[in-house]
């Protein structure tokens, strides 16, 4: 598929079938994360896959979101070797898993999957219950599953500002 064409595809998935994912789809996911750019080549991704029934159920502790999904994956960085910048001490590891997820997010979507990036939880309720070490810092968590049928883009989705409001050049 086109890559516009993908991007323009992709929306938040919040209903999905109950049908397991492949684990060559969810493969693919991963290899999707593993290839993705991050600053220096360090490669400070840490990508927890929960597809137990038990484990899955226990996201409902942590966040209101999740929506049945068959697979979650919760997507951190190891702060311990993320790139910093040495201007102003920013981590970038950020940034890193931040492209990561979204690399995971369009190839779910090449592969006929719905995810959406739930940034809504409680960052020490998701640490203390999937036991996940302090030096890794929590970005998001991807439900991902076959769309339901009677799922739809939000309304708001195709919203957009027009490229001259938000695109400069040479000058603000």
């Amino acid at each position: 598929m086109d890559f516009l064409e993908l991007a323009k595809t992709r929306y938040s998935c919040r209903n999905f079938k109950n049908k397991p994912i492949e684990q060559e789809k969810i493969n693919k996911i991963l290899e999707a994360a593993h290839i993705s750019p991050t600053a220096c080549n360090f490669q400070p991704q840490r990508i927890l896959v929960l597809t137990d029934e038990k484990e899955l159920s226990k996201l409902s502790e942590c966040t209101k979101f999740g929506w049945g999904a068959p697979v979650i994956m919760i997507i951190c960085y190891d702060k311990n070797i993320s790139w910093k910048r040495k201007y102003d001490g920013s981590d970038e590891g950020i940034v890193d898993a931040s492209i990561i997820t979204t690399h995971m997010m369009l190839e779910a979507t090449d592969l006929g999957l719905g995810t959406t990036w739930i940034g809504s939880f409680d960052l020490q309720k998701v640490r203390k219950v999937y036991n996940i070490p302090e030096n890794y810092e929590i970005i998001s968590i991807l439900p991902i599953g076959y769309p339901s049928k009677d799922d739809v883009p939000n309304n708001k989705h195709f919203d957009r500002e027009p490229i001259s409001k938000t695109t400069f050049y040479n000058k603000f």
